[in-house]
C-alpha cells in the first residue's frame, strides 16, 4: 500500500519490539497504517532461552501477520504424559501440538516486519495527547507523534504507568525455575521418555513439565533439538523470595534477577532439591541445563486497556501465569481484534472502546483460568474455591487437559470459572 493511503488511515506509534508489538505492527502495516515500533532495549532483542506452546489460533495469527510458517517452526509432538515418583507412567493423553522456542517465534516476526520502521534504544519517558494526536517523548530526546500508541511494553509497561498509573502486578506466590538442555547430552532414559511428548511430573505444592522444542540455529532434526523445562515451586515473597533474587554482593533484584547474577548456592540447593524430588529423568534435565534459571509468577489485571488514544496489549494489560500457554497467542489476538476494529469502527476512540470490551471480557477470563490451574501450587488454599482448584488440578486428567491447549477445548465463561471440553483432539 503507498504511503498517501496509509497517511488515511493514520499512524500508529507501538511502544515494545517484543511479540506483541511485532505482531501489531505487522498486522496494521497489513491494514494500510504506518507503524513505527519504538524497543528500549538498544540491540538486538536476546534469546530468552524459553520454550514456546503454539495453537492453531497462534498459527492463524502469524499467517495474517505475514509471517512464515512451516515445517521449520518447531517440534511436532503426539502425546502427554503424567509420572510418578519412580519415572512410571501413571496417564498419557493423544494430543498433537507444536512447540517452538521464544527465539525462533520472535525471528520469524521480525522477519515480516520492515527494518527501518523498526527503531532500538528508545525507552519511553513520558505520553501527551490531545483531541486529535498523541506523543511519545523518549528518554533519548526524541519524540514521535500520531494518531495511535500502543503499548505492548510488556509485564513492567512503561505505558501503562503512564496511562493507567497504580496498576500494578500482583505476586502469586511461587516461582518457575526453567532451562534447556540439548538432546545430545540426555541419557538413554530421558530421551526416551521426555524427547517426543510433553511431560508432566506432580510434587507436593510442585508441578515439573517438560517439552522438546528446536536446538540451535533452529534445528529441528532428531539428535538436534533441545528440551525445555519449567518447574513452579513456592515462594514466599517476603523471605524466599527475597532471598532468590539477592546476588552475591547482596544487591536484590526487585524486578527480576538475571540469570547470570543468581548465587552459586541458590543454584545447587536447586540442583539437590530436583535429585530428592523429582523422577530421575526430570532431575537430569535440570542437573545438565549450563542456564538455569527463574522467573516469579505474577497476575496482572487492568480495568481498561485503553486512555484516550493509547491502547495496551498483551502482557501490559493481562498478564495470565504460564499454565494456560496463552500469552503469546493472547497478545496476537489482541492485535488482531485492535486491527479489527480500527477498520470497523468510525473512529479512534469509538475503535478502543470495542476493543476495550471485547479483549478485556477475555482477559479476565483467562487470567482467572490460569490462577485456577496455579491453585495446586498454594501450601494453604484459603477459600473452597481454591481448594477445589488445588484438588482438580492435583488429578493429571484436568492437568494433562487444560494445560497449555487450544482455546477451542477451554469454556471461558466468567473469570474465574474454567471447565474444558469433552474433546481433547486439537
Amino acid at each position: 500500500m503507498d504511503q498517501a493511503a496509509q497517511a488515511k488511515k493514520g499512524k500508529a506509534i507501538i511502544i515494545g519490539g517484543s511479540m506483541g508489538g511485532l505482531f501489531a505492527g505487522n498486522l496494521l502495516l497489513r491494514a494500510g497504517w504506518q507503524a513505527e515500533i519504538h524497543e528500549r532495549v538498544p540491540g538486538p532483542l536476546s534469546d530468552r532461552g524459553a520454550g514456546i506452546v503454539t495453537h492453531q489460533e497462534l498459527l492463524h495469527a502469524l499467517k495474517l501477520a505475514g509471517a512464515t510458517v512451516d515445517e521449520t517452526l518447531g517440534v511436532s509432538i503426539p502425546s502427554r504424559v503424567t509420572f510418578d515418583r519412580q519415572g512410571r507412567s501413571i496417564a498419557e493423553l493423544p494430543y498433537e501440538q507444536l512447540l517452538t522456542a521464544w527465539s525462533r517465534l520472535l525471528g520469524v516476526l521480525e522477519d515480516a516486519f520492515p527494518a527501518r520502521h523498526y527503531h532500538h534504544g528508545k525507552a519511553l519517558a513520558r505520553i501527551e495527547q490531545d483531541a486529535d494526536s498523541v506523543t511519545a517523548f523518549f528518554e533519548d530526546g526524541t519524540q514521535a507523534t500520531g494518531d495511535l500508541l500502543v503499548g505492548a511494553d510488556g509485564i513492567r509497561s512503561a505505558t501503562r504507568a503512564q496511562a493507567m498509573p497504580g496498576i500494578e502486578p500482583v505476586y502469586a506466590g511461587y516461582v518457575a525455575w526453567r532451562g534447556l538442555v540439548e538432546e545430545s547430552e540426555l541419557g538413554p532414559q530421558a530421551h526416551e521418555a521426555l524427547m517426543e511428548r510433553f511431560a508432566f511430573y506432580l510434587p507436593p505444592n510442585e508441578q515439573i513439565l517438560t517439552y522438546p522444542v528446536a536446538g540451535r540455529a533452529n534445528a529441528t532434526s532428531k539428535g538436534a533439538r533441545r528440551i525445555n523445562f519449567v518447574w513452579y515451586r513456592p515462594a514466599d515473597e517476603e523471605t524466599e523470595l527475597r532471598r532468590l533474587q539477592t546476588d552475591a554482593s547482596g544487591r536484590h533484584h526487585a524486578g527480576g534477577i538475571p540469570p547470570t547474577a543468581i548465587r552459586p548456592d541458590v543454584l545447587d540447593e536447586v540442583r539437590k532439591a530436583a535429585t530428592d524430588t523429582l523422577p530421575p529423568v526430570f532431575a537430569e534435565v535440570v542437573h545438565k541445563t549450563p542456564l538455569l534459571f527463574f522467573q516469579p509468577i505474577f497476575d496482572l489485571e487492568c480495568e481498561r486497556m485503553a486512555a484516550g488514544r493509547v491502547a495496551l496489549l498483551g502482557d501490559a494489560a493481562f498478564v495470565a501465569r504460564p499454565h494456560s500457554g496463552m500469552g503469546v497467542t493472547k497478545a496476537a489476538y489482541d492485535a488482531l481484534e485492535l486491527t479489527e476494529a480500527l477498520g470497523s469502527e468510525a473512529g479512534i476512540h469509538q475503535a478502543l472502546a470495542r476493543y476495550q470490551a471485547e479483549r478485556g471480557r477475555f482477559g479476565r477470563s483467562i487470567v482467572g483460568h490460569a490462577r485456577n490451574m496455579g491453585a495446586c501450587m498454594l501450601a494453604n488454599p484459603r477459600s473452597a474455591h481454591e481448594r477445589e482448584m488445588a484438588r482438580r488440578y492435583r488429578d493429571p486428567g484436568p492437568l494433562m487437559r487444560e494445560t497449555a491447549v487450544s482455546l477451542r477445548y477451554l469454556k471461558l465463561d466468567q473469570p474465574g470459572s474454567t471447565t474444558a471440553t469433552a474433546s481433547t483432539r486439537p
